[in-house]
């Protein structure tokens, strides 16, 4: 019989069965004066003592403005110091944090709120070209006639506090160094009997998917979900207390907030930030001065500091480990990571929003073509399988939908059982919309989304795997590829390329390349020489906006 698309990641290390705050004032006690928070664009150097303070006052600040456990706190802002403080302390006192994307605009930030039913809201005053400040009160203009904590806003009725970051006294808003001290002895007292009695199957985060179809759904998970996450994440990468982590990934992401803040507290590891959003030479400084032995990032973060012209300026030679995810990663982008950046182990995760994210990653030790060819092998205590169109189990090596089970699943959609069955089926299988392949080792590829998949003709055509040849040219630094509407065949191949610097190429050129080497079903139809792609705020590549753009091109040309 053949072997089964089944895996199952079996494990010796028990799960932790505890909540977020006893697991980091467990490592506070372990490593109180070893560094744990820098934030290199705030000049905030804190030990692991310091920061439990910090988290401490602010959660028993939060009781004392009335806030209850259960009620959710959205937070909008990009990296700072303010941000882990809250991701801990409603961790704490048992408020279920709303992380709020940076670029959200007035409708999607009203959107979430109301979703939820947030309570307080926690803002950055600006943040490159979003003046947060400008648009809250725009959404809510009671706010300019309130007084902080008694906010009666009309299209928000379940609003009732602002915290804002910065220094500056504004009508309707408390100041987050307030809340800091608002806290008495009462509320500290009260604090501890809430951590005694929090449960860590409780819901503790909500994260808005990215709703590229349809409007954004609430991911709720639990201290159980991710505290456990970034554990095992921070295993696979070897992590201790030694080891200095830098973070340019955004933290209302679980890529920061999980793969990266709860990687390092659950090991006694340092976090460290080197600027509110990606920039190549703050990243690049930060690592050189604080010594930092991993990197997290996206493919195109990782390209970007290669890239810099400054990049040979900088000593990297204390990097050992991080992530890259997010997106497939081109081979020679990851034997320069490995090479010129130090990166020997360096790893590869797979995951999404829904399973607290991590659910496949690669080992320290994998060598380069597993790395960039597959996702690595099932998580600790995670359970996956591949599925055909009709729901069964397909043999090893054959493509279909993954599925991923345990206790990395979310508990649903924020007030939405129906779109919750929709992903989530009767035996606690969560339905990705991927297709991908597990191989007799059980190392998992991803060849795309099954909603991307191209039917050309009824020939069914991966993007990933025409990806894959093109990289492969020495004049091609990045490429997407996607299916565009056509008349006669329903689908065919669109390709999107970014030359190398210094090189020019034509769809002739890439027509030629792959005439002799791919079938000619596969061959892109359409092909654009671009010099940047659409994406979000973590660096995911946007194809759905590559696609309507390109189908407006062509109905305007009349192809």
């Amino acid at each position: 019989m053949l072997k089964q698309s089944y895996v199952h990641g079996a494990s010796p290390i028990a799960l932790r069965g505890e909540t977020i705050g006893t697991n980091f004032d467990n490592t506070v006690a372990r490593f109180p004066d070893k560094d744990a928070l820098i934030v290199r664009h705030q000049k905030v150097r804190w030990s692991y003592k310091e920061l439990q303070k910090r988290v401490n006052d602010f959660a028993a600040g939060l009781l004392a403005l009335g806030l209850e456990p259960g009620d959710r706190v959205g937070i909008w802002s990009p990296n700072c110091s303010e941000w882990v403080i809250t991701q801990y302390a409603t961790a704490k006192c048992g408020l279920i944090l709303v992380n709020i994307n940076p670029a959200y605009r007035l409708s999607e930030l009203e959107y979430a709120l109301k979703t939820v039913q947030a309570k307080a809201l926690i803002l950055a005053s600006t943040f490159k070209t979003s003046n947060y400040l400008e648009m809250i009160n725009s959404l809510v203009p009671e706010i300019a006639q309130s007084t902080p904590g008694n906010i009666r806003a009309k299209i928000l009725p379940h609003l009732k506090f602002l915290i804002q970051t910065g220094d500056e006294p504004l009508p309707g808003m408390f100041r987050f160094q307030e809340v800091l001290e608002l806290a008495r002895e009462k509320d500290h007292a009260r604090l501890v009997d809430i951590a005694q009695s929090l449960q860590f199957d409780s819901p503790i985060n909500i994260q808005f998917t990215s709703g590229t179809t349809g409007t954004p759904k609430g991911a709720t998970l639990t201290h159980f979900n991710i505290l456990n996450n970034g554990y095992f994440v921070g295993e696979a990468m070897k992590f201790s207390e030694i080891d200095r982590l830098c973070i340019p990934v955004p933290l209302y992401h679980c890529f920061g907030m999980v793969l990266g803040n709860l990687a390092c507290t659950t090991h006694g590891a340092a976090m460290i930030y080197p600027a509110e959003g990606f920039d190549p030479v703050s990243t690049l400084e930060s690592i050189q001065r604080e010594h930092c032995t991993a990197l997290h990032g996206v493919p195109t973060m990782f390209i970007a500091e290669l890239d810099h012209p400054g990049f040979r300026d900088f000593r990297l030679d204390t990097l050992r480990t991080g992530i890259m995810a997010g997106a497939p990663c081109p081979i020679e982008v990851m034997k320069r990571v490995m090479d010129q950046m130090h990166m020997s182990e360096i790893t590869i995760a797979y995951g999404m929003t829904e399973t607290s994210p991590v659910s496949f990653q690669s080992s320290t030790k994998d060598d380069v073509e597993k790395r960039v060819t597959t996702v690595g092998r099932i998580q600790p205590h995670a359970e996956a399988k591949i599925i055909d169109a009709h729901g069964n189990v397909v043999p090893r090596g054959t493509v279909g939908e993954l599925l991923t089970r345990g206790y990395l699943v979310m508990q649903g959609y924020w007030g939405n059982k129906e779109r919750t069955r929709e992903v989530i089926d009767e035996a606690g299988w969560m339905h990705t919309g991927d297709l991908a392949v597990i191989d007799d080792q059980g190392y998992c590829s991803v060849v795309g989304r099954l909603k991307d998949m191209i039917i050309r003709g009824g020939e069914n055509i991966y993007p990933r795997e025409i990806e894959e040849y093109l990289y492969t040219h020495p004049h091609i630094l990045d490429v997407q590829v996607f299916g565009v509407p056509d008349e006669k065949l329903g689908e065919v191949v669109c390709a999107w390329i970014r030359p190398a610097p210094d090189q020019s190429l034509t769809a002739e050129d890439i027509y030629n390349y792959c005439k002799e080497h791919i079938a000619h079903y596969k061959i892109p139809k359409h092909i654009r020489m671009v010099t940047e792609y659409p994406m979000t705020v973590t660096g995911k590549i946007q194809k759905f906006k590559m696609k309507e753009a390109m189908i407006g091109e062509l109905k305007g040309s009349g192809t």
